[in-house]
């Protein structure tokens, strides 16, 4: 079975290098994406099977992202996971009503982030 795809957008490189490192032994190939316009060029070009995103970012805050990603045909069946610094109430609240499907708050549990990433999975394979 081809290894499911995984856009990683988060501005901090250290971020990008754990996801880089700790996802492919479990499967997952992994693109990083350091910025709005860097995810929105991936994103013309490939369709993830799922996006993990981070809020704060220099160019663009990734809820409009989120928004923007799930409002485009080509990208709108893609689960995207919220990963943040960020755990308040209205962070969160934001977050899954512009349509992420799930949120992860920082520092990463990476056993959690596996639960959470194979559900989301799941969830798509059944629509299919």
């Amino acid at each position: 079975m081809a290894k499911r795809k995984i856009l990683a957008v988060d501005d901090d490189s250290s971020i990008c290098e754990l996801y880089e490192t700790g996802l492919p032994p479990l499967g997952y190939e992994v693109a990083c994406a350091y910025s709005g316009k860097q995810a929105k060029a991936f994103l013309e070009k490939e369709t993830p099977d799922l996006i993990l995103m981070d809020i704060m970012m220099p160019d663009q805050d990734g809820i409009s992202l989120t928004r923007e990603i799930l409002s485009n045909p080509k990208t709108a069946h893609v689960p995207v996971l919220i990963i943040s610094g960020l755990s308040d109430a209205a962070t969160l609240n934001d977050a899954l009503l512009f349509g992420a499907a799930d949120y992860l708050v920082k520092p990463l549990d990476f056993g959690v982030l596996k639960t959470k990433i194979e559900r989301l999975l799941s969830l798509v394979d059944k629509k299919k």
